[in-house]
């Protein structure tokens, strides 16, 4: 059973239809905000209209909802291997939070009332009795035979009220019974909560305090059985997934226009570097024309690079990649974090030279400042001119400390300044060192991608040793995400570019 909780699953599948509702919502405050905008853009991006609208019912509309929410969810537990589920925690001060509140008091007092009066009465505290035992069911496995005998047998609800009726009911006995069940079927997480419900003595506080720690453990099971299926989601999931979003297409004939839109560029783009680069020098005969004409897996594999790049406050994403977004705009981030972090490493080692550069300890020692001081570089709020100027004047400390150990000569103060410069330069995207950086960057990805992901990673190019082992983990997670992707989604690619001119 999972130790880390994440939500209750009714939670988590709320939290997954909204989550991609709000994805598209934004994406088409987003879109209209960018054909609204009277600055003219020569990259404007307009609707496209492959297909007529249509009216549709309110039970298609949530009938549409189901099976996106759904297939969010398949899609979620397979493609996040730290997929959890959590319980639900209501936020303070929340009307539902009061009212839960009033209610689980008023259901308490009640039952603290009943046992108080003489003789007790029991009728709350047995229905209780009686959810606590079909929780505990719910626990077992098929082969949990003598468990189940042990807990029909004690918890026998018939012969409880029996024993009430005759004032013989010892509800001490039963929560013994119930504590030790619980601690034979719980998680090593839950042990010591427990272990505590042993020191309770008053029955009303020991039956809530049971009740917590039960839900608890539905969470743990919850969560154990996701990890259990996740192999074989994994077996059917490209299948269940493509079947979906094919329903969802033929309620929706349009939810492919962002996809057709995004590889068009994709293949335009391409078309346009092959162009360039094939241009015949000065007296020399041109290339071949079919030399200009990519193929369709480099136009695939262009276009998921351009997700790296994307412009996600002013550009609608794909439809197919959609449930993904949200992973795609971290792999961005790393990737920045990576170009800049790799950009000051190269400008540092270059003018230290080759004495200072081969020495592993503090090239690590250097890199780990960097990236602490990077960390925050995804957040709105992060200032980089602010944190390069830090980066720089810590560079320069430590390259005279290491100066100083290896007995070279220290860097003079125009030295310095000229470093920090350099350093300081790599807040502009194009900033050369940090554009060559970028460049080499993508070129790794693409052909790590190009490889497949059951083949070794290739040679990470020059000037990107000391950041390699940051580079090739977030190649690894973006490679695996494309070719799950690929897997469910090939067909209504393949059938997109079949109408482009592309090579076969």
């Amino acid at each position: 059973m999972s130790e880390n909780l994440d939500k209750s699953s009714i939670n988590e599948s709320n939290d997954s239809e909204q989550g991609l509702e709000s994805a598209v919502e934004h994406s088409d405050e987003a879109l209209q905000k960018n054909i609204k905008s009277d600055s003219p853009s020569p990259q404007r991006i307009q609707r496209p209209h492959s297909s007529p609208p249509r009216f549709v019912t309110v039970e298609e509309l949530l009938e549409t909802a189901k099976g996106v929410t759904n297939m969010a969810l398949a899609h979620e537990i397979v493609v996040n291997g730290d997929f959890r589920i959590k319980p639900v925690e209501l936020p303070e001060d929340s009307l539902e939070k009061r009212v839960k509140e009033i209610v689980h008091k008023a259901f308490w007092d009640c039952l603290s009332v009943q046992l108080s009066e003489n003789p007790p009465t029991y009728d709350h505290a047995i229905k209780l009795v009686g959810e606590i035992k079909e929780t505990l069911l719910s626990f077992l496995l098929p082969g949990h035979t003598r468990l189940r005998n042990q807990i029909t047998e004690v918890l026998d609800l018939d012969l409880i009220k029996q024993e009430a009726e005759n004032g013989a009911l010892d509800i001490s006995r039963l929560a013994e019974f119930i504590i030790g069940m619980m601690g034979t079927l719980c998680a090593p997480a839950r042990d010591e909560e427990v272990k505590k419900l042993k020191d309770i003595k008053e029955i009303v506080p020991l039956f809530r305090a049971m009740f917590a720690v039960l839900d608890l453990m539905k969470v743990d099971m919850a969560n154990f059985a996701v990890t259990s299926i996740r192999p074989h989601l994994m077996q059917q999931s490209v299948e269940y997934e493509r079947k979906k979003f094919q329903e969802l297409l033929e309620k929706q004939p349009n939810s492919l226009d962002f996809v057709t839109q995004w590889l068009e560029e994709a293949s335009a783009d391409l078309m346009t570097q092959r162009y360039k680069h094939t241009l015949p020098a000065k007296g020399e005969a041109a290339g071949p024309e079919g030399a200009l004409v990519p193929s369709a897996v480099c136009v695939q594999n262009y276009a998921y690079l351009k997700l790296l790049k994307w412009d996600h406050l002013r550009r609608p994403f794909p439809e197919t990649v959609l449930m993904d977004q949200a992973r795609f705009q971290e792999l961005q981030g790393q990737l920045e974090q990576l170009t800049v972090l790799g950009s000051v490493l190269l400008v540092t080692f270059s003018m230290a030279g080759p004495g200072v550069s081969i020495r592993a300890d503090f090239a690590e020692r250097l890199k780990m400042i960097v990236k602490v001081l990077l960390t925050d570089m995804h957040l709105p709020s992060f200032r980089l001119d602010e944190a390069l100027t830090t980066i720089g004047e810590k560079v320069c400390l430590e390259l005279s400390s290491c100066l100083a150990l290896c007995g070279s000569p220290l860097f003079s103060v125009d030295k310095e300044t000229v470093l920090k410069g350099q350093i300081q330069a790599v807040r502009s995207p194009d900033d050369p060192i940090r554009r060559i950086m970028e460049s080499r960057i993508l070129t790794f990805l693409e052909t790590y991608l190009a490889l497949g992901h059951q083949k070794p990673l290739p040679i990470v190019p020059g000037g990107l040793g000391p950041v390699q082992k940051e580079l090739e983990e977030v190649a690894v997670k973006f490679v695996r995400l494309v070719n799950y992707n690929k897997m469910v989604f090939c067909p209504y690619y393949d059938a997109v570019l079949s109408k482009l001119p592309l090579q076969s």
